[in-house]
């Protein structure tokens, strides 16, 4: 995939209600909810719990936080958690991303700006360039990098020191990350999708913070369509609220949760407009599979790589789609979720789908 592929793929996971990437206002938005420590951050125990000790260690010695690598899928708190070790540890922060540093001269200009102690959050750090990439080794082990003046025989290495720093690098592909580069971190921790009961506490914080008045049950209702991440969670509270104001008191309660999510077509397990298209075709136009990845996105008007990168990965995770070598397959579920029945199989038992599971 290129980089124009990953471009695309992010401006369509902006226009869905339950992408991963936001607009303007949104950030704006989500920027506020955000938890300022660790007490406030719900959910993630265990890296709460670990994160923890690292931090009060390398105060309690006076030193610069070991570097922190965070893995998992988008919203679920990696850039948050950035922000709290630079305010637990009282130091400001730097943000930039894998993409926006191309050459070793674009690090290098970051790194010998930072001040001591100062956190540097690079965000999908596996889609650095490798020049880059190597120079960080040195930077994250020594606080030293080699800057190249010059060209050809006459090219000189000028030492440069840095001032001690803490690296926080966040990834939702832990697995392209080099091992040389993975093992300079001190401390690494996988974020785990949220479960029902904790996205609620997400959601009622979130409500007292945006001034809105909930009932459990809207809350739970909200927290299960949110596909276990907190930043859907607080995108799909937003737009429930803006229902809730126009359509009924502001007051939001299982129904009127229920009637808002219905209007921006998410569905009772969280699906979209999008993951229903890919669904459907798969089941109503191919008999549930198999079929190639390329062929269903025709189907569904959209790219390739949209359809793997922000379709298929919850429809996966919720057993609604498998892949096989053979293409991909609707399991027994998706029938089930869409209300249609599997084609019979070949000889008449009537389990169509169900045989590709070894039913």
């Amino acid at each position: 995939m290129n980089w124009d592929d990953t471009t695309d793929e992010a401006a369509a996971a902006a226009e869905r209600l339950v992408g991963s990437v936001a607009d303007g206002e949104d950030q704006a938005v989500e920027a506020a909810l955000r938890p300022k420590d660790l007490g406030e951050f719900i959910g993630q125990e265990k890296v709460r719990e670990q994160l923890d000790l690292v931090l009060r260690a390398a105060r309690a010695r006076g030193a610069t936080a070991d570097h922190v690598l965070l893995s998992g899928a988008p919203g679920l708190g990696k850039t948050t958690l950035s922000m709290i070790i630079a305010a637990e540890m009282g130091a400001p922060i730097r943000i930039t991303s894998g993409p926006a540093i191309q050459h070793a001269g674009d690090l290098a200009a970051i790194l010998s700006s930072l001040q001591e102690g100062e956190v540097l959050f690079l965000d999908e750090i596996h889609r650095m360039s490798r020049p880059a990439e190597e120079m960080l080794y040195m930077a994250m082990e020594d606080f030293r990098v080699d800057v190249i003046v010059g060209k050809g025989p006459g090219a000189t290495a000028i030492p440069l020191e840095l001032p001690p720093f803490t690296l926080v690098g966040a990834t939702t592909r832990a697995g392209l990350l080099p091992p040389p580069l993975r093992d300079r971190f001190g401390f690494t921790a996988h974020m785990e999708f949220y479960e029902p009961a904790e996205l609620e506490r997400v959601v009622h914080r979130s409500a007292q913070l945006l001034d809105v008045e909930i009932d459990p049950a809207g809350a739970a209702e909200i927290a299960g369509r949110s596909r276990g991440t907190p930043r859907i969670a607080n995108r799909l509270l937003r737009r429930v609220r803006d229902y809730a104001q126009v359509k009924a008191d502001g007051v939001i309660d299982r129904a009127i949760a229920g009637a808002a999510l219905a209007v921006y077509e998410v569905d009772d397990r969280g699906l979209d407009r999008l993951d229903r298209a890919v669904l459907e075709a798969l089941l109503k136009l191919f008999g549930g599979g198999p079929v190639g990845l390329s062929t269903l996105a025709v189907a569904v008007g959209e790219e390739r790589e949209t359809v793997e990168e922000v379709a298929e990965p919850f429809l996966v995770r919720e057993g609604l789609l498998a892949r096989t070598p053979r293409g991909r397959v609707a399991t027994p579920a998706a029938w089930a979720h869409l209300g249609l029945v599997p084609p019979p199989r070949p000889g008449g038992s009537g389990k169509g789908q169900q045989d590709l599971f070894g039913a």
